[in-house]
């Protein structure tokens, strides 16, 4: 009668521990899927607060005010060290011991151009269209609204880094960034070193 119970006990024990067992790696998976994030909830996190940031916009004083917020947010969304290794294409190796520091620079160069259009913002909306995903990479098509003229459509590519997905080139009305970049750098370097280049590149940085 004894060992009985006993058994009944621990058939008892076994069934909880299984419920809480099961309920626990449900709450887990529950937990993992609710925040996962794709390609486009990450893009579009970033972009939210850059966007946020230049509501914020209303003088040059506060565009200076906010050049290093900006950067900032930039840097956990774009994989500068790819674009600027996709923007030299056969040249990169040339670089050998310097590829860093023209990563820098393109760095640099890229942020510059950006932040010059930062008084030109007059509060347009960022409309995210369609993502694919294809294992490690995706393409995340926009349009920004609201302007002068039609939307701009602009196409982001990214890659899977770490766990965050990084933008690694933007197609604006179907012309790739990183393309038009290599296309001109290679014009460039048909009479010019890559120091030069990198030279170039840093003095156009440090315009006002």
């Amino acid at each position: 009668m004894v060992a009985a119970r006993a058994r009944s006990s621990r058939r008892g024990h076994l069934r909880i521990f299984k419920f809480l067992g099961a309920t626990l790696l449900s709450l887990l998976m529950f937990a993992s899927s609710a925040t996962a994030e794709g390609p486009k909830e990450q893009l579009q996190a970033t972009i939210d607060s850059i966007m946020t940031v230049l509501k914020t916009i209303r003088s040059p004083a506060d565009i200076e005010r906010n050049k290093k917020s900006i950067s900032q947010l930039l840097a956990t969304r774009f994989d500068f060290a790819a674009m600027a290794q996709q923007s030299l294409g056969n040249h990169w190796n040339d670089l050998k011991g310097n590829q860093q520091e023209f990563v820098s620079v393109f760095t640099d160069f890229l942020e510059h151009g950006y932040m010059s259009t930062l008084g030109s913002y007059r509060g347009e909306k960022v409309v995210y269209d369609q993502d694919r995903v294809n294992g490690e990479s995706a393409e995340v098509a926009t349009r920004v609204v609201g302007g002068d003229g039609a939307p701009i459509k602009i196409g982001y590519k990214l890659h899977l880094t770490g766990g965050e997905w990084m933008v690694y080139d933007a197609v604006i009305d179907d012309v790739s960034v990183i393309g038009n970049y290599r296309a001109q750098f290679a014009r460039v370097l048909r009479t010019s070193s890559l120091e030069e280049l990198t030279q170039s590149l840093r003095a156009k940085a440090s315009r006002d």
